[in-house]
């Protein structure tokens, strides 16, 4: 029973406080739109790979199982050298890029699947044109240096970051931020309704009463508004109340 009726003074609160609830919801929606749209700069990816197989002079020796493993566990440091400030370095000087190593290794990302010998690297950029020229670049100036830093030439480029025509940026995205602030308002705007209902100490019932004043109730006195008094009440109203006022002029 208690539960039940817990549930309804729930169901009561949001029903008084709508309202506010779909109004803060809607404002955080709107201003998440406003600032996705007209703030936040979209960053747009492009992404070069690279594979890690025999090198040249042992194209002819074909391939086993013990190559395999070991190009692929080449690649976990392949991955550590091509963020690298010797790389990098040498990429912000060809791109004239108004960054230091360590800032540009923040725009990169370097992986590849599971057991497989293809390294994919995404470059993250305001400019997508830029984003697909540091791709390429590190992509090529790590297949440059790492022979000289490991004594190898098993590295081939497999595929090269193009710019589209009309590119997509990866980020803002509207829909999830809209979709992200509207949650969110929701759930502000609901705990400030319960909030407003606890500071609220007005007295609302007769049980409010009773509990405050710890006082019995005698007597309840109800609001009757013209239109809960019938037809034939008014009209027995209005005919004492003219004769009060005939009265009232003979005198």
């Amino acid at each position: 029973m208690e539960e039940t009726i817990s549930l309804k003074e729930i169901f009561e609160v949001l029903k008084k406080r709508m309202l506010l609830i779909l109004s803060l919801a809607v404002g955080a929606a709107i201003i998440s739109a406003l600032v996705t749209f007209f703030v936040l700069t979209p960053s747009y990816q492009s992404s070069s790979q690279f594979i890690v197989n025999q090198s040249q002079e042992e194209t002819e020796t074909p391939y086993d199982i013990n190559d395999i493993k070991t190009n692929v566990e080449l690649i976990n440091t392949y991955n550590i050298i091509i963020k690298s400030p010797r790389i990098l370095d040498q990429v912000v000087e060809e791109l004239n890029l108004d960054m230091t190593a360590t800032a540009l290794s923040e725009k990169l990302q370097v992986s590849n699947a599971e057991q497989s010998q293809v390294v994919n690297v995404v470059a993250t950029d305001n400019n997508p044109a830029q984003a697909a020229a540091i791709a390429n670049t590190t992509v090529e100036v790590f297949k440059e240096e790492i022979p000289q830093l490991m004594n190898v030439d098993n590295v081939n480029i497999l595929t090269t970051a193009n710019v589209e025509a009309d590119p997509a940026p990866v980020s803002p995205k509207p829909a999830l931020n809209i979709a992200i602030a509207l949650v969110v308002g929701l759930m502000i705007g609901v705990g400030l309704a319960f909030l407003l209902e606890y500071l609220d100490n007005t007295l609302k019932s007769e049980e409010d009463i009773e509990n405050t004043l710890e006082l019995p109730i005698m007597g309840v006195v109800s609001t009757i508004s013209s239109e809960d008094i019938p037809a034939q009440g008014r009209s027995t109203k209005k005919s004492n109340v003219s004769n009060i006022r005939g009265e009232s002029v003979g005198t």
